[in-house]
């Protein structure tokens, strides 16, 4: 048996440290062999060493250039790391294979990562997930209908059917506690004598642990594993009549769930940070700092670069609700350290050079400043060695970076007592980091974007109270950071939590109220039977 052959079966076996090893012991032995440069690459990308990855994937498409797998791997490997324009470019190579598995792939994750490119403008992301969800609809449309299976009830009904309204949320991280802060206080303050709430599953349960607040007359599904059009069935059989998504494009899996059309009135909240793409549609929750007033003031508003009527809340999208304990707020390590550090906890693939960029350009106006980055992705050495090598291009020597890898989610939030002032990643905001940084205190600092993911964090520091830090453009976001370094941070952060608590940031309970208001009204327009239907419309 060959070192080639040694390599594979120790891949295979998931033992990729060993397979890594023999990959480049063949290498060594002959440089053009091209299954060991692809070995080498998969097994590292395994190992989430996505530089090592990057760069062997492009030894590899050297040798070959027109494999498609390898654009598609090599695109997955960019994105990791926040090469998003590359990736979108690799993608769409791929999506001209003939291939049809190679061709959905590309087509899916272009549509999942389409709104973290800053080389695409709305009509460019809309048209990629319409790409998407046309080839769901005809993969649909080859497969036999199922017949409607009545749900599984495990928990008995409150009232009689019909009494109250049938709302049902669906999504995959209803057991995660600091995912659940932007959604559990809006399904915790529903009225249970006008709604009977559904809660269809992808994973473990909710529970008090993750903020969920157990009612009677609940109904939770456990639906993982189920396809789409056997839980249509279900859903259709259960007589819902308002499906919610949760999970937009943060489970994509789910998402065709839409085109079956199983309740006659479909809304998405959360996880889209754009169109969907998706026809049967029929409310995108929105508010006005993601998704500006265009000319129509209405309620429900059609809109350039949308597939869905928009509505928009009056505050935020995403209040959110911290109903788990949390470390105190420390005072800014400035006042021991003597100098400014900034930070940002987001994730590695919100990291395009146009965020370094701006990172970088405030870094260079106070050159007595730090930066801290923390991410799951930094705790692989080649990860680490890419972004060190980015921030070098910029002129940023390592000596003024902190890079941290993942931790417990406590241990997370700790990080905040070592930073000063959060800096937000473009054209990709933060959301759930936004929030947390906010909760400890600290300063976030974005810009008004181009797009909708670009506005999160503006929606969030826009119902604080807290638009001063939203700066108009890049060069206003360089200068309110150079800006806000010189203020006294201390006092603001030692009230902060206590403001951002009472303001419409984590008003949960009035989001609900709006969200129940859609729902009866949208719900009256519909008729309860009169859009109800198993299949493709």
């Amino acid at each position: 048996m060959s070192t080639l052959d040694d390599a594979d079966s120790a891949h295979l076996e998931k033992r990729y440290a060993e397979a890594i090893r023999l990959y480049r012991v063949a290498l060594a032995q002959d440089p053009t062999l091209f299954e060991a440069w692809y070995g080498l690459a998969a097994a590292s990308a395994s190992c989430q060493e996505y530089g090592d990855a990057i760069a062997t994937y492009r030894f590899a498409l050297a040798l070959r250039p027109h494999d498609v797998d390898l654009h598609v791997n090599l695109a997955s490997a960019l994105f990791a790391l926040g090469y998003v324009t590359e990736a979108v470019h690799n993608y769409q190579t791929a999506a001209g294979s003939r291939d049809a598995g190679v061709h959905a792939m590309a087509l899916k994750n272009l549509a999942c990562i389409a709104p973290g490119d800053p080389a695409l403008d709305d009509e460019a992301i809309l048209e990629m997930r319409q790409a998407w969800a046309a080839l769901e609809a005809a993969n649909m449309l080859s497969y036999p209908p199922r017949e409607p299976v009545p749900p599984h009830e495990p928990r008995p009904p409150g009232r009689a059917p019909g009494e109250r309204l049938r709302i049902a949320y669906y999504g995959a991280f209803f057991a995660d506690r600091n995912w659940m802060k932007m959604y559990m206080g809006v399904l915790n303050a529903h009225d249970r004598d006008r709604f009977e709430v559904n809660l269809i599953v992808d994973g473990a349960l909710p529970s008090a642990a993750s903020g969920y607040r157990d009612h009677e007359s609940d109904r939770i599904w456990q639906v993982a594993g189920v396809p789409n059009a056997e839980l249509a069935g279900h859903i259709a059989a259960a007589k819902i009549d308002v499906l919610i998504d949760l999970n937009g494009y943060s489970h994509q899996a789910r998402l065709p769930l839409l085109l079956h059309r199983a309740a006659p009135v479909q809304v998405a909240w959360q996880g889209m940070y754009g169109t969907t793409g998706f026809p049967h549609l029929d409310v995108l929750i929105a508010d006005a700092s993601v998704l500006p007033w265009g000319e129509a003031r209405a309620s429900l508003t059609e809109e350039r670069g949308y597939t869905e009527r928009i509505y928009r809340v009056r505050h935020t999208y995403l209040p959110f609700e911290v109903f788990y304990e949390t470390p105190d707020v420390a005072p800014p390590p400035s006042l021991k350290s003597g100098h400014i550090t900034f930070g940002s906890l987001n994730s590695a693939y919100k990291l395009t050079p146009q965020t370094l960029n701006a990172w970088s350009q405030i870094l260079h106006a106070l050159p007595s400043a730090r930066l801290l980055l923390r991410n799951a992705a930094l705790d692989q050495s080649s990860n680490r060695a890419d972004l060190l090598s980015r921030f070098a291009d910029l002129s940023i020597p390592a000596e003024r970076l902190t890079l941290l890898g993942a931790a417990e989610h406590t241990e997370f939030l700790r990080t905040y007592d070592k930073i000063d002032i959060a800096l937000d990643a473009f054209p990709y905001n933060g959301g759930t980091t936004t929030a947390e940084a906010l909760w400890q205190g600290v300063p976030v600092l974005t810009m008004n974007g181009d797009r909708w993911a670009g506005r999160t964090s503006r929606s969030i520091l826009n119902a604080a109270g807290l638009a001063e830090w939203v700066a108009a453009d890049l060069p206003g976001f360089v200068g309110l950071g150079v800006r806000l370094a010189h203020t006294d941070l201390a006092s603001a952060r030692a009230g902060q939590r206590k403001r951002l608590a009472a303001s419409p940031a984590c008003d949960s309970a009035a989001l609900c109220r709006e969200l129940e208001r859609v729902y009866l009204s949208q719900a009256k327009l519909q008729g309860k039977s009169g859009r109800r239907r198993i299949g493709p419309t």
